[in-house]
């Protein structure tokens, strides 16, 4: 989990380097500071699960195994990318890899997660399926529908909220009522649900693992909220401590918390990582995600005569037809 969540971290500071080129000309939301949750969660998973996100996606596609050549490809518009080239950082897809969709609407992918997990149960399969999403999803009505609906009906469906304080530049306190946690609004729905500690990837895995274990036997969904912290500005690849709308001492108490950190500190305490083991491991990575760069630069641009390949339009009905 540990080089999972290193990775995540290293390819994010690649897209940060790489992004003032002017190349990668498609809207970020880089995920640096939120890695154990979609590391710890998904270690769990297994490749015929399913897993939908939000507009901060890429730590959710790696970790389930996306492919990173065609992530990157999908960022700089090439034909090579997950969405052909399309779809830009908030519409990543890799269906072999059990990621089947990420969109920047707000609780866009949670009804439709609820609906793969209907299905699942319709078929009286045992897989599960998993949606990440904000904190400010949770104010959407489609969430509570969805929640309500997976309820009813005990579909193994896990809801992972990465509570990272704010929906932009907004704090809870003027979006949501004092003292009512989101894992609360589960418990409203029947729905068993626990705050925990997103930083820290050990406590993600076990609840993570509770979790699965009860949507595979049938035991229903379960509600994540997971306590975290993002880095960076919410879209773009630099900080904006400077806009003020969070405070400086707030954000050094969360680096102090960075989980990639914590999880290489509590490898060394325990004598399971040394200089030579995280060195060879940080040239792996880096070797990697080079190699993946480079693949996505080389990939031609869409034709421009595929502009409008799989764009369906609705049917129109000769009688609603406006008149001249």
């Amino acid at each position: 989990m540990h080089r999972e969540m290193l990775r995540i971290r290293r390819v994010e500071e690649a897209i940060i380097r790489h992004y003032p080129d002017y190349e990668m000309r498609c809207p970020t939301h880089l995920c640096i500071g939120q890695e154990a949750i979609p590391v710890g969660i998904l270690a769990h998973a297994r490749l015929d699960d399913l897993v939908f996100s939000g507009h901060r996606s890429h730590g959710h596609f790696l970790a389930k195994g996306g492919s990173l050549p065609a992530m990157l490809a999908e960022l700089y518009g090439r034909e090579a990318g997950c969405a052909l080239g399309r779809g830009g950082s908030q519409h990543l897809i890799d269906l072999p890899a059990g990621f089947v969709a990420s969109a920047p609407i707000l609780a866009g992918t949670v009804s439709i997660a609820v609906g793969a997990a209907w299905g699942m149960r319709q078929k009286g399969e045992d897989r599960v399926s998993i949606v990440f999403f904000g904190d400010g999803a949770t104010e959407e009505g489609v969430f509570h529908e969805s929640m309500n609906y997976a309820a009813v009906h005990a579909l193994p469906v896990i809801f992972v909220c990465e509570n990272n304080l704010y929906s932009v530049h907004s704090p809870m306190s003027v979006r949501q009522p004092a003292g009512r946690s989101v894992a609360r609004i589960g418990q409203g729905h029947a729905v068993p649900a626990a705050t925990l500690d997103g930083n820290d990837v050990a406590e993600v895995w076990k609840h993570g693992g509770t979790a699965f274990e009860r949507a595979r036997g049938g035991g229903g969904p379960t509600l994540l909220e997971c306590l975290t912290y993002r880095q960076l500005e919410h879209c773009g690849p630099k900080g904006d401590t400077d806009l003020g709308y969070r405070p400086q001492s707030e954000f050094d108490e969360w680096q102090k918390r960075c989980p990639v950190v914590r999880s290489e500190a509590t490898l060394r305490r325990d004598g399971l990582l040394d200089e030579t083991a995280l060195a060879a491991l940080e040239t792996q990575i880096a070797e990697e995600i080079e190699a993946a760069l480079a693949l996505a630069k080389s990939s031609p641009f869409p034709d421009p005569d595929s502009m409008m390949d799989h764009v369906y339009p609705a049917p129109i009905d000769q009688k609603d037809t406006p008149r001249a």
